[in-house]
């Protein structure tokens, strides 16, 4: 591939990266959260309930970190702590998905709707042709993730 196309591919998805921390930080702000936060929250919404120490693994936030942020979303009544059934000591953070999409939704409106008429112009093919390298370059990013980890 020619140098110059890597170079615009690159510098785009680096805009487009940026851009998106910029708007999920205004979001975020709006809903009354931070941006890592709102992300968080995220993480939470698309992966079910799960117990503190999954989160921080999940998030490589410290275990502390992690309850701090459990604190807040608790206080605005977003997940809601409880015992696991067959482990008292392990407290399991559920999301409270009625009230995180009652508190996004409005922000996200009109997004989605650009957004989707942004697609509506693109062709089935163009959309794999997408789809096809979101989904390679989730899966460096997630190796490369993987790798910076190891000790």
């Amino acid at each position: 591939m020619e140098d110059d196309i890597v170079q615009q591919v690159r510098r785009m998805s680096q805009l487009y990266a940026y851009t998106s921390i910029q708007m999920h930080e205004t979001v975020a702000r709006k809903a009354g959260l931070s941006g890592t936060d709102h992300k968080y929250l995220g993480f939470l919404m698309q992966k079910g309930q799960m117990t503190a120490g999954e989160l921080a693994s999940l998030t490589g936030l410290t275990t502390g970190a992690v309850t701090g942020m459990i604190d807040r979303f608790e206080k605005k009544k977003l997940v809601k702590r409880k015992f696991s059934e067959d482990d008292r000591r392990k407290v399991i953070i559920e999301p409270n998905t009625k009230n995180i999409m009652a508190l996004f939704e409005p922000l996200y409106k009109e997004f989605r709707t650009q957004s989707e008429a942004l697609l509506a112009g693109f062709s089935k093919k163009e959309i794999k042709v997408l789809e096809s390298y979101f989904a390679k370059a989730i899966e460096i990013m997630q190796s490369t993730t993987k790798k910076l980890e190891q000790p």
